[in-house]
């Protein structure tokens, strides 16, 4: 993976998660500027919207970052379910002075389906692209391939990586259960081993034959270090970036991260339809043990739409605070000093600079 990485000008084998709504432009290039691989999500914006942020992160760097998109199976509206949803969530919107949305809306176009993201992405031609949630098709690859965009994917399980692998993606994310944020599987509705991050490192680090960047609960340099040991080629941290002042985190999200919520993170498909894991909050409280929950992203309308209902009376407890489950671990540092901070510990934990 580092000579990979290394011809793209990135010296520390540091991936900063893709984290919509997070990861901003000043983000990913506080990281990049500094000899890790910044990114960007665009999974929850469109083509003009990710090429804003394109162009305000190459406004801030010279070096190479990542663009992630979602690849996630078409949603399958279903207006009786998502009436009983709304139902099911009025008393909450009630309690803070509003009434439900009359209907629900498929608020995300999956990159399968874009092609006017594929067209920008052709056209700005970013260093790295990455894809959560599943794969694009062959001709979708060979374009990007063709631009000269270095690609990644992510994997939950040894067949989601076998997939990747087959596809001709250059490296694989192995994103373990502890992974803060939306989970990676390719179809929610089969069944999930739950590997954890260190489990899903070696088993793919030595059955698939391509650089595996372990993802999910590491938080520091011990933690790194780990993951190389197990035959990661490099590391993704998501939670570690949050509580950066380059973060899109807003105020509430700080806070609780910095809180007890931290040392209870949740995984739950209420929030967007998908399995994701977030701090616990009043959202995760009342959906614990939630059934026939829409499809993502539709779900997703109802909590957006509840969440800006809350807020707009001070209550803070229904937002989407994705966190891993080394959530407590986190620093409030400026992003390039923590990522110096990161590889220093590494080196204490007994790697070597590269």
């Amino acid at each position: 993976m580092m000579h990979l990485f290394q011809r793209l000008g990135v010296t520390l084998p540091i991936v900063q998660a893709p984290m919509a709504g997070v990861s901003t432009p000043d983000l990913a290039a506080a990281v990049s500027n500094v000899g890790g691989l910044g990114s960007i999500g665009i999974g929850a914006i469109d083509a003009a919207g990710a090429r804003a942020m394109i162009e305000a992160t190459r406004a801030r760097t010279d070096r190479a970052f990542n663009v992630n998109v979602f690849v996630h199976q078409a949603a399958q509206a279903d207006a009786a379910r998502e009436a009983r949803w709304l139902e099911a969530m009025r008393p909450l919107f009630v309690r803070y002075g509003a009434e439900p949305p009359d209907a629900l809306r498929t608020i995300y176009t999956s990159f399968a389906d874009d092609d006017d993201m594929l067209a920008t992405l052709v056209d700005t031609a970013p260093a790295v692209v990455s894809f959560h949630f599943g794969l694009p098709g062959a001709d979708r690859i060979a374009a990007l391939k063709d631009a000269g965009c270095l690609l990644l994917a992510t994997a939950t399980s040894l067949s989601e990586a076998r997939l990747i692998v087959a596809a001709g993606i250059d490296a694989i994310v192995a994103q373990g259960w502890e992974a803060g944020g939306h989970r990676g599987v390719f179809d929610p509705a089969a069944p999930d081993d739950r590997l954890g991050t260190m489990a899903l490192t070696r088993l793919l680090a030595t059955r698939t034959g391509v650089p595996i960047i372990a993802a999910g609960g590491i938080m520091d340099g011990a933690g790194i270090r780990a993951a190389l040991a197990l035959g990661a080629s490099a590391v993704q941290l998501g939670t570690a970036f949050i509580a950066c002042p380059e973060s899109g985190a807003d105020d509430a999200y700080r806070v609780a991260l910095a809180g007890p919520a931290a040392h209870h993170t949740v995984m739950t498909r209420a929030i967007s339809g998908r399995p994701a894991r977030c701090l616990a909050n009043r959202f995760t409280e009342w959906a614990e043990g939630a059934q026939d929950v829409p499809d993502y992203p539709i779900a997703y309308d109802a909590e957006k739409a509840l969440h800006a209902a809350a807020r707009s009376v001070g209550e803070s407890g229904f937002g989407a605070q994705w966190a891993g489950q080394g959530a407590p671990l986190h620093r409030s540092l400026p992003a390039g000093v923590l990522l110096k901070l990161l590889w220093q510990e590494v080196s204490l934990a007994g790697g070597s600079a590269i």
